[in-house]
């Protein structure tokens, strides 16, 4: 069966994977989906005898169905112990109640890794088979760890250059000296005065620039996001539920055929959105909860139906869900919308200038399936804290807001069903909500003061990632206002 992409605002927009891939956005704007969602082909009793590798050969195949099997292959041959650091790649550890599906054991420690470590391969090919003789540009905005991750990604990937553009006081210190020092000959990063919703929008702005892509077009440059709005972005992501329910399987936690609960921290909405496919694939998921923290604009829309970006832009300890507008979301619109493109359409321009729409009743009826809730500041460091010293088990903010809501909607519901919760990134990434969360005499020294003091309670050594941002130089030192960010782009690629 062959599927192609289409945007969630025209359905008559149709690429290949490899076209989609590389386009990354729609030119309308809209993001794009597969024609079709295809079923699991392998039985739920094998996955507990399969790999990652394996899993996501079977996963990539069924929807990049112009990729041939060896391309695929050479794909997912970035899933290997020189780059993560655990042959289990995405390991699941049970601890509590709960168990921790770890996405943190790649090169930077989150789980945005999990996909934009095959993202160049899958983007290279896609050039390669579609004869591209342009120079793929990856323009990318991010909340803390996709920047990093594209980052390593591309760095002197042949052929591509990566601009990352952050919130300069919206990120983690670890996050940003993660990405300052950040070597490659083809690397930029930017911070730009302002939030992520801001550098987001921006960004979306320069992909629909007329004037901009002709001027790409001249030097022989064509964008490409690194974003989940980027498809290629986002199918890598169901790999890691399946194998997960395969990990539960052979820890005999459950058996074949048994209904899970996955709980995921959610700001863009991707990576829950990734769950909702392997749901929809056939994977045997009952609940999919989606976890927010105090920029809970997630949780109102799942109960109310209206999505309300008008309020303020809170700055959390876990920055990268400081998101009031969640770009997946648009792909779930067209799914409850039962692929009406036009509504989809209406429903973004609203969000664009009124900042806000509301989906109809029966939109909201057929999001059952999904339980939103939220964690306060207070919540998640009071959670930290009682999963430390009820397992020893050390999570991160992120991760943090998770078990809560997972406790609340547990306790809410009495549902018991076995739950796996997204882990997506190290504590390591957020040394000092950590500290303050689990020792009352914690005092704030330096940074590399604070990572000792971690290494101490985990027992866990420095990953290669801290030992690169703390010791390596910084090599970015930009920084410009939203309205600067079309003009730096062109400086950074030579563009006259």
């Amino acid at each position: 069966m062959t599927i192609t992409y289409h945007s969630t605002r025209n359905n008559q927009l149709s690429y290949t994977a490899s076209e989609a891939i590389l386009a990354g956005i729609a030119p309308d704007g809209g993001l794009f989906v597969p024609s079709t969602i295809p079923q699991l082909t392998l039985a739920l009793e094998d996955l507990a005898k399969k790999n990652y590798q394996e899993i996501a050969f079977h996963i990539l195949k069924a929807f990049l169905t112009d990729f041939t099997d060896d391309e695929i292959n050479e794909s997912i041959q970035v899933y290997n112990q020189e780059k993560f650091d655990t042959a289990l790649i995405t390991p699941l550890v049970e601890a509590g109640h709960d168990h921790y599906l770890e996405l943190f054991h790649g090169p930077t420690i989150a789980f945005k890794d999990m996909a934009l470590s095959i993202l160049p391969k899958l983007m290279t090919i896609s050039a390669k088979k579609n004869d591209s003789q342009e120079d793929i540009v990856i323009l990318t905005a991010t909340s803390g760890d996709t920047g990093k991750a594209a980052l390593v990604g591309f760095a002197d990937v042949p052929n591509t250059h990566i601009i990352v553009f952050y919130p300069k006081d919206g990120v983690s210190d670890i996050q940003e000296k993660q990405m300052l020092t950040q070597k490659g000959d083809n690397v930029h990063v930017v911070s730009i005065e302002g939030n992520f919703d801001d550098a987001q929008t921006k960004v979306k702005e320069l992909f629909a620039d007329k004037e901009l892509a002709s001027d790409l077009h001249a030097n022989k440059l064509r964008f490409s996001s690194a974003n989940s709005i980027n498809i290629g972005r986002l199918i890598p992501q169901i790999i890691y539920y399946v194998y997960a329910y395969g990990q539960l399987v052979d820890q005999l936690s459950i058996q074949a055929g048994d209904a899970i609960n996955v709980v995921v921290p959610t700001g863009n909405f991707g990576n829950i959105l990734a769950a909702y496919y392997a749901k929809e694939m056939g994977l045997p998921i009952n609940k999919l909860v989606v976890a927010s923290n105090e920029n809970n604009v997630l949780t109102d829309f799942f109960k109310t139906g209206t999505y309300n970006r008008n309020r303020d832009f809170i700055l959390t300890s876990s920055p990268s869900m400081d998101i009031l507008v969640s770009s997946n979301l648009e792909r779930l619109l067209y799914h409850l919308a039962s692929e009406d493109t036009q509504l989809v359409a209406s429903y973004m321009a609203s969000l664009s200038k009124d900042g806000l729409y509301e989906v109809t009743a029966d939109m909201l009826e057929k999001t059952v399936e999904f339980y939103a809730g939220f964690a306060s500041e207070q919540a998640v460091s009071d959670q930290i804290k009682h999963t430390f010293e009820e397992s020893n088990y050390v999570l991160d903010p992120h991760t943090a807001v998770a078990a809560y809501v997972a406790n609340d909607y547990r306790s809410k519901t009495n549902d018991q069903t076995t739950t796996v919760i997204a882990s997506t990134a190290s504590p390591y990434k957020f040394p000092l909500a950590v500290l303050e969360a689990t020792n009352s005499n914690f005092k704030e020294t330096s940074l590399e003061d604070s990572l000792s003091q971690l290494r101490d309670l985990t027992g866990i050594a420095f990953p290669n990632a801290i030992e690169e941002a703390l010791h390596d130089p910084i090599r970015h030192h930009t920084s410009v206002k939203v309205n600067e960010m079309k003009d730096i782009v062109k400086e950074k690629l030579g563009i006259q």
